[in-house]
């Protein structure tokens, strides 16, 4: 098939269909993603976290202005998009401390006593417990609320169509004066801007279309449902981790989602867990707890794609015309979601951005 736009966005996970809806009824959009379906990689294997205090500056000022859409989502849905879950920050005396300046930062989380954290999460041992923290307004996110409420503005907007097609992997890209043209084996298609939402090949879409090379990194985040004993009901519990970033938590249907929290780099792929570090991180955890970890009934991996520094990248490429970043997330994709495709909308069509883009513009790695 071939298909002509005003804009062509490659990826649809979170942040392609995020923008994609904020484009919806101001112009023609196609979506071309490479899997069988949206949301096949980072966006459908996330903890899925609202952390206010989460991550560099950019983030937290993303991830506040996403709170709105979240509280307050522009078309109804059956339930709220964020439940309480609260998170528990363990500082041990074998790490640095990390608590206090996360207590500092003036973004919610608040000292406890090793007791009151000992309460939250009755399996934790005392031993080497020397500090504890809690964000109370740490909240689940329903990704499949969000990911509905996009695709409602999607619909919702007749006036401009946005299409969604699958299988569609860029293989190619040229720039024919004003237009971008792009080959993929479900067909050939073109617009004047062309989004890179392409998460961890990111860099690889840049390459194809001749832009800045902006070096983003994916890093492999590994995680295990582990069963809980009987007669331990983990219901109310938030999410706990040591604050130096060795392993984290969180209840799910019953049972502990168990993280070592790696971030080791990886080329682009459909990611699997190491076994060694999956194990080496659910050991770490065990030392923590009164119970014995002896059963893992599932593992996954994802991954999440970091900038140089840290922050998503957003914005114009300069070397390439027509070609914008939406790329870089790190492991706040879905928190910032809602702010950075708002973002990316408001920089295409050339509308007042509710948030500063400086901290997001492609050009800051020169």
């Amino acid at each position: 098939m071939t298909g002509t736009a005003d804009i062509i966005i490659i990826g649809a996970g979170a942040a392609g269909l995020g923008a994609a809806a904020h484009l919806a009824g101001e112009a023609r959009v196609l979506v071309l993603e490479a899997e069988d379906a949206p949301c096949t990689h980072s966006t459908g294997r996330s903890a899925a976290v609202y952390l206010k205090s989460y991550g560099p500056p950019g983030v937290r000022a993303a991830t506040a202005a996403s709170e709105a859409f979240f509280t307050d989502p522009p078309m109804p849905l059956d339930a709220p998009i964020l439940t309480p879950r609260g998170q528990l920050m363990l500082q041990y005396d074998d790490a640095q401390d990390e608590l206090s300046p996360l207590i500092a930062q003036g973004t919610g989380v608040e000292a406890i006593t090793v007791a009151e954290a000992m309460e939250m999460v009755p399996v934790l041992r005392p031993e080497g417990l020397v500090a504890a923290g809690f964000e109370a307004v740490a909240l689940d996110i329903d990704i499949d609320l969000m990911i509905g409420c996009f695709r409602q503005m999607m619909r919702q907007k007749t006036d401009a169509e946005v299409q969604v097609i699958t299988r569609a992997g860029v293989t190619a890209m040229r720039r024919e004066g004003d237009v971008w043209h792009l080959t993929t084996p479900a067909g050939a298609f073109e617009a004047p801007v062309v989004i890179n939402a392409a998460g961890a090949w990111a860099g690889q879409i840049a390459a194809l279309a001749g832009a800045a090379p902006i070096a983003i990194q994916p890093k492999r985040r590994s995680a295990a449902i582990i069963p809980l004993p009987d007669g331990v009901d983990c219901t109310g519990w938030p999410l706990f981790d040591d604050t130096v970033e060795r392993w984290y938590a969180k209840p799910q249907s019953g049972k502990l989602m168990v993280s070592p929290a790696d971030a080791d780099p990886v080329a682009a792929c459909d990611i699997w867990p190491d076994d060694m570090v999956l194990a080496e991180g659910i050991d770490r955890f065990n030392a923590r707890v009164t119970f014995e970890v002896t059963r893992v009934e599932r593992t996954w991996a994802g991954l999440r794609s970091f900038s140089p520094d840290g922050e998503p990248v957003v914005g114009f490429d300069a070397a390439a015309d027509g070609f914008f970043w939406l790329a870089g997330q790190g492991g706040y994709g879905i928190q910032t979601c809602p702010a950075l495709s708002r973002l990316t909308a408001d920089l295409v069509l050339g509308r007042q951005t509710k948030i500063d883009p400086a901290v997001f513009a492609p050009g800051r790695f020169g």
